[in-house]
């Protein structure tokens, strides 16, 4: 059993309000102006046919086309992500550039991030509609930063708040903003490198916020408390650490993870689970599932022997595990290399322990290269598509956004 961070150097904490375009964007239920947690010392920083799929069974949606704030110009191709063709109707945009961030409005349309544009586009939940710029965000989109992860608020009804996790010249970051708003910064300082730039959002069941970050390929980072990099941290909507956090004046909830490449939450259990790239040669460097719990230390980079065990790793022809979801007692994580959703049966039982059950693929080969996958609240699933970061063999219609609907069927899982 690895020390308690209790016992640990807290983060250095100095709140500054931090604003990315000369103005602070709307919140709401908490004054005072928006911390910057700054930590010491400072640290250097297909070729294949278009594929085919059956009518997914959804509900009827009421889509809104209208869409909120000021659209910027559209992308350096000079056009907008048209609608799909109509050979597939679970594609709802296409000729998007390396969408990763996503999140589903109260009024079922989505908020989709392109990673190295910034651009923030509607995108409706029917097919033949097309994509709309809304936003767009500075970011640093090389290597593998940029614009990471979206979320909205709980309270989005009320206050209309998006957040962001996103790359700049020379940290990683999270900002909010209302849409045409310019951004606020929150949380700033997390370390930035040529890799290990993951970031994800999400909001757990209490309403805190949640923030995985990748250890900006300085591995050391990953098991200093002193440092933001290779975390989970948790903070409320404006970036405050929470009392409840194992150390009450520090963000950081949980440490020792290399790169948090999915975040998701079952808000009628509670239950969190990141998905983080395995320890090489551990495992067969298999992705990890872990089940993300305060204090605990996950073994990145030299503390393997008194490390928190993962719930599960995923079998090395579904590697490169990214975004996942938790939906109707099964978990979805999302995977590039293995270019499937993977599924798995989850329970969870009294007093917190948590099943997984062995993975298995759906969507296999047909999309490609697969980034994020959210649970929206009708029960369909959105994905996005990666094909276009240099790994993959895009198609004409690169990258896409996908909605699907699970099937009841756990032997045939995605319909």
């Amino acid at each position: 059993m690895l020390p308690s961070l209790l016992t640990r150097t807290a983060v250095p904490v100095v709140a500054v309000a931090a604003v990315l375009a000369g103005t602070t964007g709307c919140r709401s239920g908490t004054a005072g102006d928006p911390p910057t947690w700054v930590p010491q010392p400072n640290y250097q920083g297909n070729n294949d046919p278009r594929p085919q799929l059956p009518a997914p069974r959804l509900p009827a949606p009421s889509p809104s086309d209208s869409s909120s704030g000021s659209a910027p110009p559209p992308g350096p191709s000079g056009s907008a992500p048209t609608g799909t063709p109509a050979t597939d109707p679970a594609v709802l945009a296409t000729k998007l550039n390396q969408p990763t961030g996503l999140v589903v409005l109260p009024d079922g349309t989505a908020l989709v991030g392109e990673r190295t544009t910034g651009r923030i586009l509607r995108v409706q939940p029917v097919p033949g509609r097309p994509a709309t710029p809304v936003q767009r965000l500075v970011v640093d989109g090389s290597g593998d930063g940029g614009l990471l992860d979206l979320a909205i608020s709980p309270t989005f009804d009320q206050d209309g708040l998006v957040y962001a996790y996103l790359s700049t010249a020379t940290d990683n970051r999270v900002v909010h903003f209302a849409l045409g708003s310019p951004p606020s910064a929150i949380v700033t300082g997390i370390p930035k490198g040529r890799t290990g730039n993951a970031g994800r959002l999400a909001f757990d069941a209490t309403g805190a916020l949640l923030i995985g970050t990748g250890d900006a390929g300085q591995p050391a980072l990953a098991a200093s408390t002193s440092s933001l990099a290779g975390k989970i941290l948790r903070t409320s909507d404006i970036g405050r650490p929470l009392p409840s956090n194992p150390l009450p004046s520090s963000p950081v909830f949980s440490l020792g993870l290399r790169s948090v490449d999915g975040l998701c939450v079952d808000t009628r259990t509670g239950l969190r689970i990141a998905i983080s790239a395995g320890t090489p040669g551990v495992g067969g460097d298999a992705d990890e599932v872990n089940v993300i719990r305060p204090d605990n230390d996950y073994g990145w980079p030299g503390n393997l022997s008194s490390s928190v065990d993962p719930l599960r790793t995923l079998p090395p022809a579904l590697g490169g595990g990214g975004g996942c979801a938790i939906a109707a007692g099964r978990l979805f994580v999302a995977t590039s290399t293995g270019r499937s959703l993977a599924v798995s049966n989850l329970t969870q039982g009294s007093g917190g322990a948590v099943t997984l059950g062995a993975f298995s693929p759906a969507l296999q080969n047909r999309y490609g290269r697969l980034a994020t996958v959210v649970a929206a609240p009708d029960g369909a699933l959105w994905l996005t598509t990666r094909n276009r970061d240099g790994q993959g063999r895009p198609t004409a219609d690169d990258d896409r956004v996908i909605r699907i609907s699970p099937s009841d069927d756990t032997a045939s899982p995605i319909t």
